[in-house]
């Protein structure tokens, strides 16, 4: 009876063994997967749009001016400003001129001293460069050009630019072509980027804005995709007419010169309500893009520093998701 199992513990324990050191490969190798996902670095860089902080600034809890040293503390690289923002102070000064350098030296001074890049310019209320009226666009094309100047001052890579006009599309397109020709022109001596949201009426039409960018035709003049801005027509304060996201996002992703990732709300998981963020930053490596992904929080539940940090650390997560 022993002979039978000593025989019967010799034929078994190969089997037992093999099973086992099949399991201990399992789990290492279940180990590394997770060890690799942890140590992969996202394949873009993430900074943060001024915007997400549009309520301490209007409410007085935050001077633009500090906004470096804001983002800074925040875990943040890069910056990406709103010309609004600084526009009234400037043009309320004795002298405007003299303010608006001033402006510029404080923030080139504080972005040096917390180490955070100048990443673009968000320009807003300098007139529409697709009006139809032809004076009205050349003068907003004169106005925008002195934020060239400053993005060229504070070693931004870009402006971002609207493009509002006509209701119709043909006059748009063809409007919004002069305009965009004009100013890229103007910022490719300064080596800066003219670029486009989406951001309201026919510039949310990905398809239209992607063929006036084809017919501008300039290396200087792209693209900044918003994840969120797609609405083409409003009614009573709601959407009534809105471009597909995703397909947007593709379309306007080959021009991109930079991505807003815009956010409103966020579950118990970390997860953004409204959009599919590993849907969307496919897309974006898809197209090869591997530069600033600025956080543009918009929500309301949550508060604008939640809010921030709630979208990059989404950001974070898809990323390295997307870098294995």
């Amino acid at each position: 009876m022993k002979r039978i199992n000593v025989i019967l513990l010799a034929f078994l324990f190969p089997i037992l063994f093999s099973c086992k050191h099949q399991n201990k490969q399992k789990d290492d190798a279940s180990s590394l997967i997770a060890e690799t996902v942890n140590n992969a670095e996202p394949f873009f860089k993430i900074s943060l749009a001024q915007w997400s902080l549009n309520k301490p600034i209007f409410a007085g809890d935050l001077d633009p001016m500090d906004f470096a040293e804001k983002a800074k503390e925040m875990g943040f690289d890069g910056i990406e400003y709103v010309s609004g923002f600084y526009s009234a102070r400037i043009k309320n000064s004795e002298n405007p001129e003299i303010a608006f350098q001033q402006t510029l030296d404080t923030l080139k001074a504080k972005s040096e001293e917390f180490g955070v890049e100048n990443v673009l310019i968000m320009i807003d209320g300098e007139g529409d460069l697709a009006s139809s009226n032809k004076d009205k666009r050349e003068s907003a094309v004169d106005n925008h050009k002195k934020w060239v100047d400053a993005a060229q001052y504070l070693g931004a890579h870009s402006i971002r630019v609207n493009l509002f006009g006509s209701r119709e599309p043909d006059e748009w397109k063809k409007s919004a072509i002069m305009g965009l020709q004009a100013l890229s022109k103007y910022a490719a001596e300064k080596g800066v980027n003219i670029l486009v949201e989406n951001h309201g009426h026919l510039s949310s039409n990905a398809e239209l804005l992607v063929a006036v960018i084809e017919a501008v035709n300039m290396d200087n003049c792209g693209t900044l995709p918003d994840f969120g801005n797609f609405c083409i027509k409003r009614s009573e304060g709601n959407c009534a007419e809105e471009y597909p996201k995703y397909q947007g996002i593709k379309e306007m992703m080959p021009y991109a010169k930079a991505v807003s990732a815009k956010s409103y709300d966020f579950n118990e998981k970390g997860e953004e309500t409204t959009l599919d963020y590993k849907r969307i930053m496919k897309i974006v490596k898809d197209a090869g893009y591997n530069g600033y992904v600025g956080v543009e929080y918009e929500g309301s539940r949550l508060s604008p520093e939640e809010g921030i940090i709630a979208t990059k650390n989404i950001l974070q997560k898809v990323g390295k998701e997307l870098n294995q």
